[in-house]
């Protein structure tokens, strides 16, 4: 603490001096020239290194100070931004652009294959994706019973048939005896009587054939209806197509629509005649003008890009819909590629 003190006292006498003009220490010091100039006290060594410290500190602050003032003399020029690129507005197409719609392919033959009889599914012949023929058998169904229904028809008939013969044989005897009455009549050996009663037996045996006949013909139609039951355990191909879903299993109970109820199915496979497809598009109302039945159009699945394949417009439906303001246009397709399947979305441009 004593040493720092007598530091600042030093200072404080060193500034006062040089502060003050000096005084001659002698009387030839102030007759001299040189004593009318300062005269400059003598100072330790270390009072002269902390001048020389502090002149130093001074000249660079000094060279300082002008590159500040010059800095802040600049000023900074903001970077020129490009501008940005003006946004074209969302207009309404022109007359003469060319008007696009999206939609999707449709198939308008499409059928979902049932049995038309219940039961158990004992074989099913198809899979997905397979192409079947019309009439092909796409599965059976269990039939024990109507084969059993349809012996006991045959069996029928067959019984039908014995009584037919068993009936005509009867009335030619039956006409033989009228015959033979009526001959002794003519020789005067038989009466009116029996003439009559033979003749009532050949129409009563005519009567039986004509009844037996009936109900063979009867027993021909229950024969028929058994073997068309029968044939409704064999589900059949309506169309040709392609399958698209199988939705039953073989072991399943099916049963015709609208039949069915809890585990029963209604359905055994669904078929699309690929031949039907088209393309149904929803075109804005306001633009419904520029659409006209045997219009050329090309259309691009979203599927294939820059793949384009023909159509042209088969008819524009006669309704609107209300929520999405469009008409719905339905477009038939002038190729058959298998690549376009149904559901597929697309995009139609009209030409």
């Amino acid at each position: 603490m004593k040493t720092n003190t007598a530091s600042s006292n030093d200072r404080a006498e060193l500034l006062r001096r040089l502060a003050s003009p000096a005084t001659a220490t002698g009387p030839a010091e102030a007759a001299s020239p040189a004593g009318q100039m300062l005269a400059w006290p003598r100072l330790p060594r270390w009072a002269w290194l902390l001048i020389g410290a502090q002149a130093a500190v001074l000249a660079g602050m000094a060279i300082r100070q002008p590159a500040r003032i010059a800095d802040a003399s600049v000023v900074p020029t903001a970077q020129a931004t490009p501008a940005p690129a003006p946004v074209a507005a969302a207009t309404k197409p022109t007359p003469g652009a060319r008007l696009e719609a999206s939609g999707f392919v449709t198939a308008t033959r499409m059928a979902t294959v049932s049995a038309r009889t219940m039961g158990q599914i004992s074989e099913l012949l198809v899979e997905e994706g397979a192409r079947v023929e019309k009439g092909q058998v796409l599965a059976r169904i269990s039939s024990d019973h109507a084969q059993m229904e349809l012996r006991l028809a045959e069996a029928q008939q067959q019984a039908a048939l014995a009584r037919i013969q068993s009936a005509e044989a009867e009335q030619r005897e039956a006409q033989r005896n009228l015959q033979r009455e009526i001959s002794l009549q003519d020789q005067q050996f038989s009466s009116e009587a029996r003439v009559s009663k033979a003749r009532t037996s050949a129409e009563t045996a005519l009567a039986a054939v004509q009844s037996a006949r009936a109900d063979a013909a009867l027993v021909d139609l229950q024969v028929q209806r058994q073997r068309q039951l029968l044939d409704d355990y064999v589900v059949r191909a309506p169309f040709a197509g392609v399958v698209l879903a199988r939705n039953a299993q073989a072991g399943e109970i099916v049963a015709p629509s609208g039949a069915g109820g809890g585990y029963t199915r209604t359905g055994i496979c669904t078929i699309v005649d690929m031949k039907s497809l088209e393309i149904v598009v929803d075109v804005n109302e306001e633009m419904i003008t520029r659409v006209q039945p045997d219009q050329q159009v090309t259309a691009e699945l979203y599927s294939h890009k820059g793949w384009r394949f023909p159509g042209r417009v088969l008819r524009v439906m006669p309704s609107a819909d209300r929520a999405k303001a469009t008409v719905r246009a339905r477009i038939q397709l002038l190729t058959d590629d298998p690549r376009i399947l149904p559901d597929m979305a697309v995009k139609v441009a009209f030409l």
